[in-house]
């Protein structure tokens, strides 16, 4: 039944929403118009503070409203239609949220009003001038939701528009313009996934909060107020950081799960639109502490902070507008919302740039001269070699914008994407990690010292000896297990090892002083850490599942899998490495049951693909979940193939279920990898290759059997008796409607196989004077036994037996060595922003001293 009160209460909110941010920022305007730092105008002030409120109601209103069409299965709007379906559990309806352009833009304006909240509650000198450039940044935000047409114009898209009005060409709607569906398509497979309801909303935290330094730098533009913003901007950036940070490399871990293309990081053109400005706020932040601390560098803080806002809503353009369409698969298809994103961004960009043009020269400037023994010059370097990355990132990037705007003014572009995106970013990438880990170093190990050559020289040596030892000693364990060691990656590994033992030798010294942990050095050693683990897993990453049988799978199949792919046939054991792996069977998803059921023990094909019969009991343990005969539901989309690893060495075993669902959508096949994980390195195996499940199998002409009980037939390679007849099992016909009066007898026969017998129960079944027959299988060997007839006179009974090729998977396994310095680093980089906030703020509280020397006052924690 059409429900249309849901959407229309939820597309009056962001009508609300957006006159509400509209009023917010005019009066927040108006209230610190004229007015000095921290004394607004108090009747404009109230009014801005009462117009956010209702923004922000109205924000929340709109949430719940999109969250009640998708949990209510209201297919009647495009939204819950195109993004949702009948099975998904709630978590995966909490990623159809924001699977969309709109709902993505409906959370990144949630975080904004909370962190609104925040500076109206905690920066009241600053609210004015800071909520000005907020509810101004929430007014563009609000609009690209709206869904409106003002004088033929189309401003945003709104999440609520009606399925019939979308698709109003739809033969369907002509007929019955009340039509709704049963069902909507579904979430994207690959997004179905824990990560993708976690990484999204941290990722648009990130997003929101590089807005707060940002219009703190606008607001002390603004106000004259040069010096000041920088204070309450550190904190934010700390904290902006840790998430952003946080949230690109859960998006990686993602990828490495869920993806199988055997790493975490492809260059993909939305990826690099989020990584620039993160590193773009990290030199902003080094940038910031060099003001407060050493009074040098001012101006360029108020550029990367600017800059740093400026390029996420680059990104949002390039995500968004479509121009990424052919060079992408994560980007959002175009809504038509390109010009209204272009504008959005030039104007900010207008503002901030003209701001910063009016009060260049009054922005403070050092006189200091810089040399080599000063800390400055170095965390200077550091923030230039980081905005050198992410300028060479943006400029391939951003080639299909070139060639759009070129297209645009009528000038053909032969300018193209490189053809291996991940060698042509790495030989850069590569080297400006180097830089980063050198420079991380030196620049913490001088902060902490005075700037003379002995005291430097000193400084230097242990980390400088042990990181040259430690590199010796891994350059021969390497070469000792045969690999090899380029130049570059000899380079690489000695700068992370430097950065590491550099940045711990100083917090071992700041720990004998009782000074306070350096939140930068551990931050440091984080990133050193995911160099090096980087360097590890993609430099040294071993294919262990190479074809040493010497046979070609196939013609039709690519060299690769022909020649890195193991195929694993139904319960044979197949040698890779120092492993003997064994495929076991298909499983599904059972809602309720841990792990999962093997599909052996499930009857499909009944009226609900979503819901099967249990052939017998399904347990874990003691407890039973499913009786024989009961109905479960089952998540029909994705299989998992059981593989098991047996140590030949060390008699080690383990099992893996990678996951295959075949989507022709999708470009085929979707694997995604299962991985286990060691202390030194991760077995990462995907499936290559199965047989299409898609398809009937083609099965060979039926060969007829008639026989008594404990006869023995051959068929093919293996022999099978006939053990019994008897009355077939409950749970094999609880499908079949049976009557009273209606008979179901079953045949219980043993088949040989190479390495186990396999019991096989075709059913021969009368109901209502006719006859029915459901074959069983033994997917293993690819027979199907029907029991075809029964002689009642002489105790005969037929049987039809088929075949088909066996059941098998082609197995790719890749070693990742050592990786877990990557993740390791990523949660030490998170602990090191943490701890640099946290001393942070407890130095806000501290009262200051203005006559002690600076030479002898305690230095606190530092993110440089």
């Amino acid at each position: 039944m059409l429900n249309t009160f849901i959407g229309d209460v939820g597309h009056l909110s962001v009508i609300v929403a957006f006159v509400a941010s509209l009023v917010a920022a005019y009066a927040y305007y108006q209230a610190a118009r004229g007015r000095a730092l921290g004394e607004a105008e108090p009747t404009w002030l109230r009014l801005a503070r009462g117009a956010f409120f209702v923004h922000g109601v109205a924000v929340i209103a709109i949430i719940a409203s999109l969250f009640g069409i998708i949990y209510g299965h209201r297919y009647e709007y495009y939204y819950a239609w195109s993004h949702s379906s009948n099975h998904l559990p709630v978590y995966y309806m909490i990623s159809c949220f924001w699977e969309g352009q709109e709902g993505s833009f409906l959370l990144w304006i949630f975080w904004h009003v909370l962190l609104g909240g925040l500076i109206i509650r905690f920066n009241r000198q600053w609210e004015a001038p800071v909520m000005a450039v907020f509810a101004g940044v929430q007014l563009f935000l609000t609009s690209m939701i709206l869904g409106v047409v003002v004088l033929n114009v189309k401003i945003g898209s709104s999440p609520f528009i009606l399925l019939r009005d979308f698709l109003t060409d739809a033969p369907v709607f002509r007929l019955n313009p009340n039509f709704v569906p049963t069902d909507g398509t579904g979430l994207n497979p690959l997004l179905q996934n824990y990560w993708m309801v976690i990484h999204p909303p941290t990722l648009f935290l990130g997003f929101a909060l590089t807005l707060v330094p940002f219009a703190f730098a606008i607001a002390g533009l603004w106000k004259n107020e040069l010096t000041k913003w920088v204070k309450p901007a550190i904190t934010w950036s700390l904290v902006g950081g840790a998430v952003l940070g946080v949230g690109i490399m859960m998006g990686a871990y993602w990828a490495y799960e869920t993806l199988n293309f055997g790493g975490y990081w492809n260059w993909d053109p939305v990826e690099n639109a989020v990584y620039i400005p993160w590193l773009v706020l990290v030199a902003s932040l080094h940038a910031l502490v060099l003001w407060q601390r050493r009074r040098i560098g001012l101006r360029t803080a108020f550029v990367l902070v600017i800059s740093t806002f400026l390029l996420i809503l680059y990104a949002t353009f390039l995500t968004r507008s479509g121009v990424l369409g052919n060079a992408s698969v994560h980007s959002f298809t175009d809504l038509g919302l390109s010009g209204q994103l272009i504008i959005y961004l030039g104007a900010f960009v207008v503002l901030a740039t003209a701001l910063l043009v009016v009060k260049w020269k009054s922005i403070p400037i050092s006189e200091k001269e810089l040399t080599a023994y000063n800390p400055e010059l170095w965390v200077f370097v550091g923030a230039t070699v980081l905005c050198l990355g992410a300028f060479q990132v943006l400029v391939t990037t951003s080639i299909p914008v070139y060639n759009a705007f070129l297209g645009f003014i009528g000038i053909k572009s032969n300018l193209a994407l490189p053809a291996d995106q991940i060698a042509h970013y790495t030989k850069f990438q590569l080297w400006m990690g180097v830089a980063v880990a050198l420079v991380s170093g030196i620049a913490q190990l001088m902060w902490w010292q005075r700037n003379d050559k002995e005291t430097v020289t000193n400084t230097f040596t242990v980390p400088g000896i042990l990181t040259l030892l430690g590199a010796a000693l891994v350059i021969l364990l390497v070469r000792y297990f045969g690999l090899k060691m380029t130049p570059a990656y000899i380079v690489l590994l000695t700068a992370g090892l430097f950065g590491v033992l550099a940045n711990l030798s100083m917090l071992l010294v700041l720990i004998r002083r009782r000074v306070s942990l350096s939140g930068g050095a551990v931050s440091h050693i984080g990133i050193a850490l995911m160099l090096l683990g980087v360097l590890a897993s993609a430099g040294y990453s071993n294919i262990v599942s190479q074809n040493v049988s010497g046979l070609v799978y196939s013609k039709d199949f690519p060299e690769d899998i022909n020649r890195d792919n193991v195929l694993l046939w139904r319960n044979e054991s197949a040698p890779m490495k120092d492993y003997d792996v064994t495929y076991t069977g298909q499983y599904l998803d059972v809602p309720g049951v841990p792990g999962y059921v093997n599909k052996d023990l499930l009857f499909l094909g009944i009226n609900d693909e979503f819901r099967a019969l249990a052939r017998g009991d399904i347990k874990r343990g003691d407890r039973v979940y499913h009786k024989a005969g009961d109905t479960l539901e089952i998540r029909p989309e994705d299989t998992y193939y059981r593989v098991e690893y047996k140590n030949r060495k060390s008699g080690e075993a383990f099992t893996l279920y990678p996951r295959a669902q075949v989507n022709e959508e999708m470009g085929g096949l979707l694997a995604s990898p299962d991985i286990k994980p060691f202390w030194n390195h991760d077995i990462y195996s995907h499936i290559s290759t199965v047989p299409d499940p898609s398809k009937e199998k083609e099965w060979s002409e039926v060969k007829e059997h008639t026989l008594s009980v404990g006869d023995t037939i051959y068929l093919n390679d293996y022999f099978a008796v006939l053990r019994a007849i008897e009355p077939a099992q409950k749970s094999a016909t609880a499908g079949l409607g049976l009557a009273a009066g209606d008979v179901a007898i079953q045949g219980d026969i043993i088949v040989h196989g190479e390495k186990r017998q396999y019991h096989v129960h075709p059913i021969f079944v009368v109901r209502s004077n006719l006859v029915g027959r459901v074959p069983d299988e033994v997917t293993d060997l690819g027979l199907r036994v029907t029991f075809n007839n029964v002689d009642p006179a002489t105790k005969k009974f037929t049987f039809g037996v088929s075949t088909t090729q066996k059941d098998y998977i082609i197995l790719k396994a890749v070693e990742k060595p050592f990786i877990n310095l990557l993740w390791s680093g990523t949660l030490l980089m998170a602990l090191g922003f943490g701890i640099a906030v946290v001393q942070r703020r407890r130095e806000d509280r501290r009262p200051s001293a203005p006559n002690k020397p600076a030479a002898v006052r305690k230095r606190p924690v530092q993110v440089a």
